[in-house]
């Protein structure tokens, strides 16, 4: 499968900033890639280099194959939405809407032009907005009129950057679906940037997650989920958040936690004595059962639907589980559980470090 957007070794600083350092991506042909990092991390200046609105200091941006150096935005055949809209706002939005289509590189006949929004607007369920200026829309509204401008318009690649951050929880779902939706029927090479694990795992083929300005781990959504690089993706990814257990390594090559009130097998070998973390997805805890067996008292509940998410003392350690709402329901604090653990379930990292996070041990978990 051929590579439709690649950066190699992209460095970028503002000042003493430094925003993209020696960044390696490869987003292939028809791939909806998502970019998943916290506030500063760069991905939207990753999106403003490949679209040539940021020249990178050195290193090198290629779009099918072709190096982008000295060739202007409008030339490169990608489309961006923008998280801040970019839109006009003295203007409605089916004239922001159809603004692309009148530009001189396209030049679309009027009433194919009007059939591009109007399918559009019905996508993004604004087809009664379309005569109202865009400065009397809602952030939601005014987010999917700059979505829409994106969509409408032919292109070899869409540069998203969090399109869906300022909707409500309900239409961002929705959304979501219909993004999935959209992929799989133009298959547009697709890079999006989000801050949200949820929306990454949803909607990307491939998930790149990004810190301090490089990718540090890139894969599929199991990949990344069962195989996390380090204990900073494997946090970001889940809620709740995966248990992380401080410890040691025993003699007969087991995990003994840091109070010695938590014990279990490792399946994955590491030095004896060695600091080490496991990890803990909540749902692959369960209340009964059978596995490893861990007894422990309830901290406190929350119903989350049809689930419960239990915070569970083991010790001076606290587990969080989710379990189903006719077996936790009735837990009250300082309840006695007992706990099953599968041991294959597990996740072992080296300890944290003053250097960063502590890598995984081991090759794979599933």
């Amino acid at each position: 499968m051929s590579t439709v957007i690649g950066l190699w070794g992209v460095r970028k600083a503002f000042g003493k900033v430094t925003a993209l350092d020696g960044l390696e991506l490869a987003v292939r042909e028809g791939e909806f890639f998502c970019l998943l990092g916290p506030s500063g991390a760069g991905k939207t200046t990753t999106l403003k280099t490949v679209a040539g609105l940021e020249p990178p200091d050195s290193g090198t941006v290629e779009i099918d194959g072709r190096d982008m150096r000295g060739v202007e935005p409008y030339d490169r055949g990608v489309a961006m939405c923008f998280e801040s809209y970019a839109l006009y706002p003295h203007r409605s939005a089916y004239d922001n809407l159809v603004s692309p289509l009148r530009s001189p590189r396209y030049r679309l006949p009027a009433a194919e032009a009007r059939e591009r929004v109007g399918a559009v607007a019905e996508l993004l369920g604004i087809s009664g907005l379309l005569d109202r200026p865009v400065g009397q829309l809602s952030n939601g509204q005014r987010q999917r009129v700059a979505l829409g401008r994106v969509l409408v318009r032919p292109a070899r690649a869409f540069l998203l950057d969090e399109p869906l951050s300022h909707l409500d929880a309900k239409l961002r779902q929705q959304m979501r679906a219909e993004l999935k939706a959209i992929g799989a029927v133009r298959r547009t090479t697709t890079l999006y940037v989000t801050h949200d694990s949820v929306e990454a795992l949803a909607l990307g083929d491939r998930i790149g997650v990004i810190r301090d300005g490089r990718i540090v781990q890139t894969g599929t959504r199991e990949d990344i989920w069962y195989r996390p690089c380090d204990t900073e993706v494997a946090r970001a990814f889940g809620r709740p958040r995966i248990n992380l257990l401080p410890g040691t390594v025993t003699a007969d090559g087991g995990f003994r936690s840091a109070d010695g009130k938590v014990e279990l097998p490792l399946r994955e070998r590491a030095p004896v004595g060695a600091d080490v973390l496991v990890g803990l997805r909540p749902r692959d805890i369960a209340l009964g059962g059978e596995g490893h067996e861990l007894t422990g008292t309830v901290y406190v509940t929350e119903v989350l639907g049809r689930a419960v998410e239990v915070a569970v003392r083991l010790g001076g350690q606290r587990l969080s589980l989710v379990a189903p709402r006719s077996a936790a329901a009735r837990l009250r604090p300082d309840d006695p559980v007992r706990l099953t653990v599968r041991p294959e379930n597990l996740l072992l990292f080296e300890a944290d470090g003053p250097t960063g996070p502590g890598r995984r041990i081991g090759k794979s978990v599933r």
